[in-house]
């Protein structure tokens, strides 16, 4: 048999290549007692031929009963870097430098922590000693996120950091041979590809769809890392199980209520309309005349909009518009396969006006950037998406404010709780 180090804590099915078992390997039942043990899911769907097969995570191929699983447990023996390749020169503030130490503390202790931290607090960068306190020790680790807009976000900010630690990144829209990595960047659903791997797992985004209440994308972070393994939670909006866990004592709650540049969290402004948002290819006159302001304010505008099928629609009337004829307007969604090159495009200045889905609700960061949502009261928006969806504006510590635009013809429970949720982390 070939030398598989490189799959080492990653399991796939015997169908897709069967290996003679030898120390490291392991072979077991993918579906035992009814359930999938790649997923965790019930198996109840059949074949013509009668035979179960899992529906659930069907997309890393199918697996049907008698099919094994091959897992590679061998351990990797990373080589000892000083301050674990943490080759970043940036400082901490107080406030992240405290919540830097806890997470340590938390680790070294065996607890999993929940980091409950604002939108713009530099969540990021505060991972960075724990994850460098891992890596000095050999060990290995995982930031996982629900959107692969979040990974591409956070990888070149990894990569600069961690100039000394060859970084793994994985995600469905872009395809990298697998690699025993010391340090991986992925989605939520790469893991499960992955047995017993990590010693400290790391759940950016811990609220978001599609991770959020997904009990296979659960199971397959509670199956990712060792028996020995710690996790990380961080999010700005925790969710009610979280909260559970911390208030039973499973987690340990880490809060910080500032933005990294000590600023308050913009506050929307809420406007009622009483005209439909768009009607006849043409936008409502008020709504025209705020994202006019935008434009000529000179500030990039994130126009968010509940459905897809909605986009193009808007794009078609903002063109029509003489005030935006000179700028460049487009739209992006989950499903685009130019999503990630237009988010850069959108960073870099190219596009000025993207109109989007809840896809960039969080997780990506744009320089002055200022946000209108429209149908703010559509059932798409929570409170949660809400307040991640004003997270994005005031980012930066050179522009701390800026313009949230909450648009609905009715005052939604979702609209009150997100704007008494930002009033509270900035009292």
């Amino acid at each position: 048999m070939e030398n598989i180090s490189h799959l080492a804590g990653r399991q796939w099915l015997s169908s897709q290549m069967d290996c003679s078992i030898k120390e490291g390997l392991t072979k077991t039942r993918a579906i035992k007692h009814g359930h999938c043990l790649r997923c965790g899911a019930r198996v109840y769907a059949k074949l013509p031929n009668g035979k179960k097969y899992c529906r659930a995570c069907i997309g890393l191929g199918r697996i049907v009963a008698d099919d094994f699983l091959i897992r590679n447990e061998q351990t990797i023996k990373f080589p000892a870097k000083e301050n674990g390749g943490l080759t970043w020169k940036g400082k901490l503030t107080n406030s992240q430098t405290r919540i830097a130490r806890n997470l340590i503390r938390n680790y070294i202790a065996k607890k999993d922590s929940l980091v409950h931290a604002v939108t713009g607090a530099g969540k990021t960068e505060m991972l960075f000693p724990l994850v460098a306190y891992s890596l000095k020790n050999g060990e290995r680790c995982c930031i996982a996120t629900p959107r692969i807009d979040v990974v591409s976000e956070l990888y070149p900010r990894f990569k600069a950091a961690f100039g000394e630690i060859k970084i793994g990144k994985y995600h469905g829209r872009e395809y990298q041979e697998p690699e025993a990595d010391q340090l991986t960047l992925c989605t939520t659903h790469q893991l499960l590809k992955y047995f017993h791997a990590f010693d400290l797992l790391i759940i950016d985004e811990s609220d978001s769809f599609p991770y959020v209440n997904n009990s296979m994308l659960h199971f397959a972070a509670q199956n990712a890392i060792k028996l020995t393994g710690k996790r990380v939670f961080l999010t700005a909006t925790p969710t009610g199980d979280l909260l559970s866990s911390v208030k039973a004592g499973k987690i340990h709650l880490l809060k910080l209520k500032r933005r990294f540049h000590g600023q308050p969290l913009p506050v929307p402004r809420e406007k009622l309309f009483l005209r439909p948002f768009l009607r006849d290819q043409k936008i409502n006159s008020r709504l025209t005349a705020e994202i006019i302001k935008v434009i000529q304010a000179g500030h990039p505008l994130l126009l968010f909009v509940p459905r897809i099928n909605q986009i193009g629609p808007y794009i078609a009337a903002l063109k029509k518009i003489p005030e935006l004829a000179e700028i460049k307007i487009a739209g992006v969604h989950a499903n685009d396969a130019e999503r990630i090159a237009k988010v850069d495009q959108f960073r870099s200045g190219q596009i000025q006006l993207l109109v989007t889905t809840t896809i960039l609700e969080r997780g990506v960061t744009f320089n002055h950037v200022w946000v209108i949502v429209v149908q703010a009261d559509d059932k798409i928006y929570t409170s949660s998406s809400l307040v991640q969806i004003a997270g994005r504006v005031g980012r930066a510590k050179n522009d701390p404010e800026g313009l949230v635009l909450f648009c609905y013809q009715k005052y939604t429970s979702c609209i009150r709780t997100a704007m008494k949720q930002i009033r509270g982390m900035n009292q």
